[in-house]
């Protein structure tokens, strides 16, 4: 048995005994409400999309303003590539 196994059967193990000390269920309880406010809540991580989303334009601007002749040199070259053959 792998050693990654070993660890995870022992995580599942002790999750289990402490649901058996659980008496009165609080802890499923606590779990459930989690569960329920974790399906429920829809807003996301749009904070964290969006500076994502405004990082990435502005790295493809900064990349296209310094090496805009270098990318049409590219760009030419390949077309004219695919033109001859």
């Amino acid at each position: 048995m792998t050693r990654k196994k070993q660890n995870e059967e022992g995580v599942v193990a002790r999750a289990f005994q402490v649901l058996r000390r659980d008496s009165d269920g609080l802890l499923l309880r606590r779990i459930a409400r989690m569960q329920i406010r974790m399906q429920t809540d829809d807003r996301g991580d749009v904070p964290g999309w969006v500076l994502v989303t405004v990082m990435t334009a502005g790295l493809v601007t900064a990349i296209w303003l310094v090496a805009d002749a270098q990318l049409k040199a590219v760009l030419e070259r390949a077309m004219a590539s695919l033109g001859t053959k």
